[in-house]
């Protein structure tokens, strides 16, 4: 395992780079075929990510989880396998937030079905209904725990109020919030927090939908239907701000003999209280670019480099989450 960190205090031991199982769903993302998933989650193993995150609603019925228990069944005790409820589609493609007790539990017992398992490593609560009490949500998580279904609770999606209202009636040992190097909210509330309770902290996004990875040129043209299209950071004056700090990254890159997507993860990586970063991925070369992002910090004079970037781009517009 590359560079193994432990998951608040609860014994899990994961990689630095996580393999997020979004893309392989199919949801979102464009060209997604299942040979080519089956080979990005076999790949993120032989090169030493353990740790592979989705989601009940990662696919319209579960195919991400169905993928990981095809691809890495037999490597089930060798792998930690984060999942989450609360979330899920509606045959007309509608998403619809639901954390009651009762559904948290019925996605549970399904997502093991999928992921052809008797327990996950760690059960997340996708995001809060707004209208279930968080107290609800934690009870009965708290009992899936307690049974054994899941080795650790976490949240995703949560602010400060919300985690610790949770908290109180769940430990909590790991939160799933956005995070990279232009979405830097959680520095000022949810990062201290968890330092403080010692949770771990296990950002999404870290390549900010890709716009981070360095791939996306200057007059890229969307796709129909890919769904990065409708976030401010691509469009505008904000695209073009993010593109000039993207070849800021890149001239760092090439004197440091890192790719842009490697600095990014790298950067999220080694901020105080992060544990893993979750990148997506659907195509093994993905993967294998990002799985280098750790193990490394960037010379004095680059990261200096790095700063004066930030300073320059200046305040991104949020680009929202979940």
């Amino acid at each position: 395992m590359q560079n193994p960190r432990e998951i608040g205090s609860t014994g899990i031991h994961v990689s630095a780079v996580a393999l997020g199982c979004w893309p392989i769903a199919g949801m979102t993302s464009l060209d997604v075929n299942h040979t080519d998933s089956l080979a990005t989650l076999r790949t993120a193993f032989d090169l030493g990510i353990n740790f592979f995150d989705t989601a009940y609603c990662y696919g319209a019925n579960g195919e991400s989880e169905q993928l990981i228990a095809e691809g890495l069944g037999r490597q089930r005790e060798q792998i930690v396998i984060a999942t989450k409820g609360g979330l899920h589609w509606e045959p007309d493609g509608s998403r619809v937030f639901d954390a009651r007790p009762a559904t948290l539990r019925r996605q549970c017992e399904e997502s093991l079905q999928r992921l052809e398992t008797d327990y996950v490593d760690l059960l997340y609560l996708h995001a809060p209904d707004g209208t279930t009490p968080l107290a609800d949500s934690a009870g009965a998580l708290s009992e899936l725990l307690a049974e054994g279904k899941t080795r650790a609770v976490g949240v995703s999606n949560l602010d400060l109020q919300q985690s610790q209202a949770f908290h109180a009636t769940c430990p909590v040992s790991a939160l799933q919030p956005p995070y990279n190097l232009l979405q830097r909210q959680i520095e000022t509330d949810l990062l201290p927090w968890c330092r403080s309770e010692g949770i771990s902290v296990i950002p999404y996004w870290p390549l900010l939908k890709g716009l981070l990875a360095g791939k996306l040129s200057r007059d890229h043209q969307f796709a129909t239907g890919d769904g990065r299209a409708k976030y401010t950071m691509f469009q505008g004056e904000e695209w073009e701000k993010n593109q000039d700090f993207v070849d800021r990254l890149r001239q760092i890159g090439e004197e440091v003999g890192k790719t842009v997507a490697q600095i990014a993860v790298n950067w999220v990586l080694n901020q105080p209280g992060i544990t893993s970063a979750l990148c997506g991925a659907k195509r093994a070369s993905q993967i294998t670019e990002t799985a280098g992002a750790g193990d490394w910090t960037l010379p004095a004079s680059a990261a200096q480099q790095l700063e004066e970037a930030l300073r320059l781009r200046g305040a991104p517009v949020a680009p929202g989450a979940v």
